[in-house]
């Protein structure tokens, strides 16, 4: 949502696990995502199912996410329905891409690391930092 004033020339669509965020910065046309994680199996796949409904109703053309899992299923639910597909990795990932960066780097049309040392300049770049 923070990236929101860079994107304003385009009709945009926000979903999120924390619509008081979305609240909080004025927008109020979100879908709301339940949160999710690798130890939580069955709310990912609830995620999962969600993330596809979301990207099946509104039919993207471009999906972007800055990280984590209902961010990786909305993308992949968007590569299966033809959008065009970016992963911008989370700043807090220093040491190593995030486990949801390491799938987007294979699904993701483009992956982005905010830390020039973890590109590979191949399936990973370095645009800089979204801070």
């Amino acid at each position: 949502m923070l990236l929101r004033d860079c994107l304003e020339a385009y009709d945009l669509r926000f979903a999120t696990t924390d619509p008081a965020v979305a609240k909080q910065h004025g927008i109020e046309a979100v879908e709301t995502l339940p949160d999710c994680n690798q130890n939580k199996p069955v709310q990912s796949v609830l995620c999962a199912f969600k993330a596809l409904w979301v990207v099946l109703k509104h039919r993207p053309d471009v999906i972007l996410s800055t990280g984590a899992a209902p961010g990786y299923f909305c993308l992949l639910a968007g590569r299966l329905t033809g959008a065009r597909t970016l992963w911008i990795d989370s700043v807090a990932n220093a040491e190593q891409l995030s486990m949801c960066g390491k799938l987007s780097k294979r699904t993701a049309h483009e992956c982005i690391t905010q830390w020039k040392h973890l590109a590979d300049g191949d399936s990973v770049k370095y645009r800089g930092a979204v801070l």
